[in-house]
């Protein structure tokens, strides 16, 4: 997968070179040390679910298993996406600090657009990427985590909107992601949820959502 590299490399730049060259919506999504805290073997459970008029619904899992690495320190991640048939093989991780969830879920989502609309997974990379960078907008929340209210942040992208060829996505150029992200939860993401409406009903919309976290 080598848009995951591609997506993993602003995490080897100085914290310099990051501010400088990548939005603040970025380094929240990519590049923010989400596992700062969490302490090996660490197992992080997300739920996940698909709810829409487009196609026929789920409810799943994801599972990341975070084990120490040989030189110390976390993490060696592998990741368990969806099951059964729906499973998404997906390559274990020497991650130090944004949490792979985000990348994982991206790359799902970027197979399920290239198998409804026949476009290109990379364009489809490429603009999520351009969304993240200049058309990001960021607002502050509350989210609801084991019984209480802790502080957080939607980052909301639109990849689609300004696209010159929205026109064949069909029901999807109106495509919405949002990056629900707290410190206050272990591995810094708390849900990625995607969703398409028509302004009357919802076509589709997937939310993963995480569950906790156990040693």
């Amino acid at each position: 997968m080598r848009w995951l590299i591609a997506l993993l490399m602003p995490l080897c730049l100085s914290p310099a070179q990051a501010a400088e060259d990548y939005s603040a919506a970025e380094q929240a999504i990519f590049m923010r040390d989400q596992f700062a805290g969490l302490k090996a073997p660490t197992t992080l459970r997300y739920s996940f679910r698909k709810t829409g008029s487009m196609e026929p619904g789920f409810e799943d899992q994801v599972e990341l298993t975070l084990n120490a690495k040989t030189e110390g320190g976390c993490c060696l991640v592998h990741g368990e996406f969806l099951s059964g048939t729906r499973r998404v093989p997906l390559p274990d991780m020497d991650q130090g600090k944004a949490n792979p969830v985000t990348l994982y879920f991206l790359e799902r989502d970027i197979r399920e657009m290239n198998r409804i609309t026949r476009g290109s997974q990379n364009y489809f990379r490429k603009r999520i990427r351009m969304a993240a960078y200049q058309g990001a907008t960021v607002t502050p929340v509350s989210l609801r985590y084991r019984g209480a209210t802790v502080k957080g942040q939607d980052i909301t992208l639109k990849p689609y909107d300004d696209d010159p060829n929205r026109a064949r996505y069909g029901q999807l150029a109106v495509k919405e992601y949002h990056f629900l992200l707290s410190e206050a939860v272990p591995g810094g993401v708390y849900a990625i949820r995607t969703i398409a409406h028509d302004g009357a009903s919802v076509l589709l919309d997937e939310d993963m959502t995480i569950e906790g976290a156990e040693r």
